[in-house]
């Protein structure tokens, strides 16, 4: 037997929202830090420990809150949540490879992207309608993202940012598949991918004679962003998303990208190039901007990096 509390009043529902999704942007925010202080794995090895962690993590969450098991909820779902745990594979490797090749700043932001792809995406897969003002912003990220790349001609930095852009992609997929499956619920499709991601890497692994075996170093901060990162910070953001606006979900989930560069600039002294900086602000004001002409919409799926 389930014991139902009362429903708190509207502001106190509020001001818990604010929290939680901030606290959730705050965990996302430290994924740069904790890919920095990696000191041998490369990014199939950290995907394939993070993603065993998450996956028990949700595991036990969803059983425990919902009290059936994440498979039954997947099934009812069916072919749109294999698409989203497909496509969140895609978007962790590809982000886990950016932070390992640019600066964080750089990856963070240029992950900041995934809303106005998702835009395009629902545009033009679910037909969903778009926002005169979300197409002036659209136009506005790209300029940032021409002068955030602009500085990287050529090698490990371009393939970083290109990898980041990669990874938004993947997360707009996942938002829309969520869309198309007529639910919002983000549990589920997540601990998904991490089925999925455990097989593919533990494939991977084996066909470029990777170890599956790492430092207890290494292996233990993959394993705990698996479980604070990435799966807490989705639960802390499903508990508080319910009760905010589209606005404050958006301006919110700027603390992510504001602060991860600022932990790797604490703790290693990372710094960002002044083509960074000046497309990342460029891109910021457009995400802003967007926002707040859109304070009073219903908050779509937002995806976690």
């Amino acid at each position: 037997m389930s014991l139902i509390a009362p429903s708190p009043p509207r502001a106190d529902a509020d001001r818990y929202g604010v929290l939680f999704v901030f606290a959730a942007g705050v965990l996302w925010s430290t994924v740069g830090l904790g890919i920095r202080l990696i000191e041998d794995a490369v990014v199939w090895q950290i995907l394939l420990y993070r993603s065993i962690s998450m996956s028990l993590f949700l595991y036990i969450f969803i059983r425990v809150r919902s009290g059936e098991s994440p498979f039954v909820q997947i099934r009812r779902v069916g072919f749109p949540v294999i698409i989203a745990g497909l496509s969140l594979v895609a978007a962790y490797s590809g982000g886990i490879y950016a932070i390992q090749s640019t600066s964080v700043a750089n990856a963070m932001l240029l992950f900041a992207t995934a809303p106005f792809i998702a835009a395009l995406l629902g545009w033009i897969v679910l037909r969903e309608p778009v926002r005169t003002a979300t197409w002036i912003a659209i136009a506005v990220a790209i300029g940032g993202i021409a002068i955030m790349v602009a500085d990287k001609s050529g090698g490990v930095a371009l393939k970083g940012s290109l990898a980041a852009l990669g990874s938004a992609f993947g997360f707009a997929v996942f938002t829309v598949s969520l869309r198309w499956g007529r639910t919002g619920e983000m549990l589920p499709a997540v601990f998904l991918s991490g089925l999925f991601a455990i097989v593919i890497t533990l494939a991977i692994c084996f066909g470029l004679g990777l170890s599956v075996v790492l430092s207890p170093h290494d292996g233990g901060i993959a394993m705990g962003m698996g479980v604070f990162q990435v799966g807490a910070g989705l639960i802390l953001y499903t508990l508080g998303s319910r009760s905010l606006p589209a606005a404050e979900l958006a301006l919110l989930s700027l603390a992510e990208v504001l602060l991860g560069p600022i932990w790797v600039w604490l703790f290693l002294g990372e710094t960002a190039s002044a083509n960074t900086l000046i497309g990342g602000a460029v891109l910021l004001a457009a995400i802003a901007g967007n926002a707040l002409s859109g304070k009073r919409r219903k908050p779509p799926p937002i995806t976690a990096p």
